[in-house]
């Protein structure tokens, strides 16, 4: 019997792809949400037709904030262990339905975000024209399902992901070794210092204190009869 496709490790979300695509829709979802969605127009005192857009950030403030999550999901994807990864696959599932939600916000009602742009740019919120559309929040809601896809799919995958590397921790158990000579290789050896090897030679030099003591007896220190 063949074995079955979802087993198969070569058809499962790697990490690497997992990565890339959370980078690539959190970056698409960021650049998208800096473009124009809706234009409108307003009448004031000076100008009958002025103008007013909005971009993706100004009409969904949610849209950016929750993009810029999206985008640091993918190095920390990389960085976490087999607990964290399950976390910060919650997080892109979450940034990217806020992504989708504050998308499709503006395309169900674009006439609340013309009007919040009319009062931010001209200080007027009656419109004197239609608001226009653009295609962009359709494509960051796009951008946002599929950030949510990805994260379940990768959550699915996960369990067959190697660890993280550990080159850079420090292992506890391990101590510290350094060559005890030149050429020496081993670690050195626990515990005090050893002691010097053979006899300690007995001390020829004057002491100081005994030639003071000699001196307050009226005795000459330097004699060697003493």
């Amino acid at each position: 019997m063949s074995r079955s496709t979802s087993s198969n490790p070569r058809t499962s979300l790697t990490r690497t792809r997992a990565l890339l695509a959370l980078l690539a829709l959190g970056g698409t979802a960021l650049a998208t949400a800096s473009a124009t969605w809706v234009s409108t127009e307003v009448a004031t005192a000076l100008r009958p037709d002025v103008p007013v857009v909005a971009t993706g950030a100004e009409a969904a403030p949610v849209v950016g904030a929750a993009a810029l999550v999206l985008l640091a999901c993918g190095p920390a994807l990389a960085l976490t262990g087999p607990a964290g990864r399950y976390v910060v696959l919650v997080v892109a599932a979450l940034s990217g339905a806020g992504v989708a939600a504050g998308a499709l916000a503006v395309v169900a009602d674009p006439s609340a975000a013309g009007t919040a742009a009319a009062a931010a740019t001209a200080g007027v919120t009656e419109l004197a024209g239609p608001v226009g559309l653009s295609p962009w929040p359709w494509t960051t809601a796009v951008a946002g399902a599929l950030a949510v896809l990805v994260a379940v799919a990768a959550a699915f995958s996960a369990r067959r992901w190697p660890a993280a590397s550990r080159r850079h921790e420090r292992d506890p158990a391990r101590g510290e070794s350094r060559p005890v000579g030149p050429g020496a290789s081993g670690p050195r050896p626990a515990g005090p210092a050893s002691a010097p090897a053979g006899p300690v030679p007995p001390r020829n030099e004057p002491d100081p204190a005994d030639d003071w003591d000699a001196l307050t007896r009226g005795e000459d220190p330097t004699r060697d009869d003493r």
